[in-house]
C-alpha cells in the first residue's frame, strides 16, 4: 500500500497527549484526520482518579509545544522546579539544583489539564474530527479499516489508509498486528496522593521536585497551582499489598516518611481508594507496518513507553509527532516514505532515553541522599560553569537540550575521558576543582519560589 497526500482516510487511535498534537500537526498540514478515543471526553467526564502522575515538561516538550502555539499557555498554568528537595528518613532534608546556573527548571503539570488545552486545540483545527466512546479493537491491515466497539458494545469497521497509533503502552493497535516486541514491567508500581494546601498555602516548597529516597522504594511530589502536591508512590507490589488497613497504613508512614504523614490528613483514604499501576518499558521494532489495504505506524508509549523517572514520557512522544511532520516535508507528502524514514530516525533515541530512565530510578530511590553523590553533582556543576558548553551533565543535556537522547551517552563517555586523561596528568585540575566547589558551597540559593500566576 502506497499512502500518497491528497486523499487518503488518515486515522489517529487515541486523543492523550501526543495523540492530539499530531492530530494539530496534521490539520494544520490541510490533511483531514480522525481522532477515535476509547474514554468519554475527558473535559466532560473529568480525568481518571489516581492515574494522572504529573507531567514535568522540559526542553523538548516545550519546542513541541511552541510549534503549535501552546508553549505560553503550558508555562502559564505549570509551576517551575528549579532541583529535587531530598527528604532523607533520619537527616535533613536538602535541595539539588538541576542546573549549574540554578536558572533552568522543569515545570510540574497535570497532565489533565494539558490533554484538554491539547484537545480544545485540536477541535479549533479544521480537518481535525475527534470520536470519544470509540474503543479501537484492532486493525484490518488487509481490507484497511479499524476495528471499533462503541460505549453499547457494537461493533463496527471504518476505513483507514493511515492508521497512526498512539494508544499508549498497551496499545490494542499493536497487540492485533503482534508487531515484534516486548513489555518489561518493573516489580515495582505506583499509587497516587495528596498533600493540600496547609492554611491556604504549600505545605511543602513549591520550586521543588520533592523525593524521599528509601533505598528499593520511593515517594515522589510534585507541586499544583491549587497549592496542593500531587505525590506518587513507586514501591515493590507487594508493599502496597501489605498495608491492608487504615491504621498499618498511618503507622508506616510515620515511621518511613515521618516529616509528611500529617501533611496528609485522607491518607488513609486516598491509599485505600486509588488504584496501583504498572510501570513498564515496551521496546517494539519495526515501528511500521504496510499492509495491502492501510499503512500503520506506532508512536508514543505505543511503540516505546518508558517509565517516568527522567520524566520524559511526554517530552519523547512530542518528539515523536514532530518527527513525522518534519519526515512528511521532506519527502513531500508521501505517508510511506515518511513514516519509514521517521522510525529509522527515532528508534535509536527513544531505546537511549529508555535506558536512562532506568537508571534513574536507581539514582532517585538510592544515590541522592549520598553525600558522594552530593559530591558529584556539585563538581558536575562547577565544571559545567567553568567549562560552559564543552562540559554538560546528561541531566541538562536530556531536561534542557534537544540534543538527540542517543548522542548523550556517547558525548557523556567521553566527557569522562577526557576529565580522567586530564587527573591523571597531576593534581593541577583537583586544585581547581576544589577551589569551584569552595565557592559553589558559599552561594545562596535562588530565591525563586515558583508560586501561581494570577
Amino acid at each position: 500500500m502506497a499512502a500518497e497526500h491528497g486523499g487518503e482516510r488518515v486515522a489517529i487511535v487515541g486523543a492523550g497527549l501526543a495523540g492530539c498534537l499530531l492530530a494539530v500537526l496534521l490539520g494544520r498540514r490541510g490533511v483531514p484526520v480522525t481522532v477515535y478515543e476509547r474514554r468519554p471526553d475527558p473535559r466532560a467526564a473529568g480525568a481518571e482518579r489516581g492515574r494522572s502522575i504529573n507531567l514535568a515538561i522540559s526542553a523538548r516538550g516545550l519546542a513541541a509545544l511552541e510549534q503549535v502555539g501552546l508553549k505560553d499557555q503550558a508555562l502559564e498554568r505549570a509551576l517551575p522546579m528549579h532541583g529535587r528537595m531530598v527528604h532523607p528518613l533520619g537527616g535533613a532534608q536538602n535541595f539539588q539544583r538541576y542546573s549549574a546556573d540554578g536558572e533552568r527548571a522543569i515545570n510540574s503539570i497535570g497532565r489533565a489539564e494539558l490533554n484538554s488545552s491539547l484537545l480544545d486545540t485540536a477541535e479549533a483545527t479544521p480537518g481535525v474530527l475527534l470520536r470519544f466512546s470509540q474503543r479501537v479493537t484492532g486493525v484490518d491491515a488487509t481490507a484497511g479499516g479499524l476495528l471499533l466497539e462503541d460505549a453499547d458494545g457494537r461493533v463496527s469497521t471504518e476505513p483507514a489508509d493511515v492508521v497512526l497509533a498512539g494508544d499508549g503502552a498497551f496499545s490494542a493497535v499493536r497487540r492485533s498486528l503482534r508487531f515484534d516486541g516486548d513489555a518489561d514491567f518493573l516489580e515495582h508500581g505506583y499509587k497516587e496522593l495528596t498533600i493540600p494546601p496547609r492554611g491556604g498555602e504549600f505545605a511543602l516548597d513549591p520550586d521543588a521536585l520533592h523525593i524521599w529516597p528509601r533505598g528499593t522504594a520511593m515517594m515522589i511530589a510534585l507541586p499544583n497551582l491549587d497549592r496542593s502536591f500531587t505525590c506518587t508512590l513507586f514501591w515493590p507490589k507487594g508493599d502496597f499489598a501489605a498495608l491492608d488497613t487504615p491504621e498499618r497504613v498511618t503507622a508506616f508512614f510515620a515511621a518511613h516518611y515521618p516529616d509528611v504523614a500529617d501533611l496528609m490528613p485522607a491518607l488513609a483514604a486516598d491509599f485505600a481508594r486509588n488504584p496501583v499501576g504498572s510501570l513498564v518499558t515496551v521496546r517494539c521494532w519495526p515501528w511500521v507496518r504496510d499492509g495491502e489495504g492501510a499503512l500503520i505506524a506506532l508512536l508514543g508509549d505505543a511503540a516505546h513507553a518508558i517509565v517516568p523517572f527522567f520524566g520524559q514520557g511526554a517530552n519523547c512522544a512530542f518528539e515523536d509527532c514532530l518527527e513525522i511532520d518534519r519526515c512528511l516535508d521532506e519527502t513531500g507528502g508521501r505517508w510511506g516514505p515518511a513514516l519509514a524514514l521517521y522510525q529509522e530516525r527515532r528508534k535509536a533515541n527513544t531505546d537511549a532515553i529508555a535506558e536512562m530512565a532506568l537508571d534513574n530510578f536507581v539514582e532517585m530511590r538510592d544515590r541522592v541522599s549520598s553525600p558522594v553523590y552530593r559530591m558529584t553533582r556539585a563538581v558536575q556543576h562547577a565544571l559545567e560553569r567553568r567549562l560552559a558548553g564543552r562540559y554538560v551533565s546528561r541531566y541538562e543535556l536530556v531536561s534542557f537540550s534537544t540534543v538527540p537522547y542517543a548522542r548523550i551517552p556517547a558525548r557523556i563517555r567521553r566527557q569522562n575521558l577526557v576529565l580522567a586523561g586530564a587527573a591523571s596528568g597531576g593534581a593541577l585540575l583537583l586544585a581547581l576543582i576544589l577551589r569551584m566547589l569552595g565557592r559553589a558551597a558559599g552561594r545562596p540559593r535562588s530565591g525563586r519560589r515558583g508560586r501561581p500566576r494570577r
